[in-house]
């Protein structure tokens, strides 16, 4: 079973910036739909940034349009979230998690319960 693990979160001030990092436990990413899960307490999972691999098309939720970039790392094998101009409603549990897909549509369309490869979460704090 490939297990998905997350790095790079912290606690910033509002403005900030961090870059979260997801490797897999096996060395490569499973699923071609690749997905950023943000969870704000209290909160159901939101997908914030995805990217379907076969053409590396992304796509972001309006709230951080702008300001986070999802991308492969194809050379370490990871799935990247640069977080720029952090705000404090981005507070809340990070997690990336793939899928194997047919298109692009369902890509996103996928939601949190129909990712079968998923991490643990890294915690985001950013403070005003």
């Amino acid at each position: 079973q490939v297990q998905l693990v997350e790095s790079g979160g912290g606690s910033v001030q509002a403005g900030g910036s961090l870059r979260l990092s997801c490797a897999a436990s096996t060395g490569d990413l499973s699923g071609n739909c690749m997905v950023w899960f943000h969870q704000a307490p209290g909160k159901v999972h939101q997908g914030v940034a995805r990217i379907y691999a076969p053409t590396d098309s992304t796509n972001y939720v309006d709230s951080v349009m702008g300001r986070f970039t999802i991308s492969r790392d194809n050379d370490k094998h990871s799935l990247e979230l640069q977080m720029k101009s952090l705000k404090p409603e981005d507070t809340g549990m990070y997690y990336c998690a793939s899928v194997w897909v047919t298109s692009y549509g369902r890509c996103l369309s996928a939601r949190w319960p129909d990712f079968n490869y998923r991490g643990q979460g890294t915690q985001v704090t950013v403070s005003s």
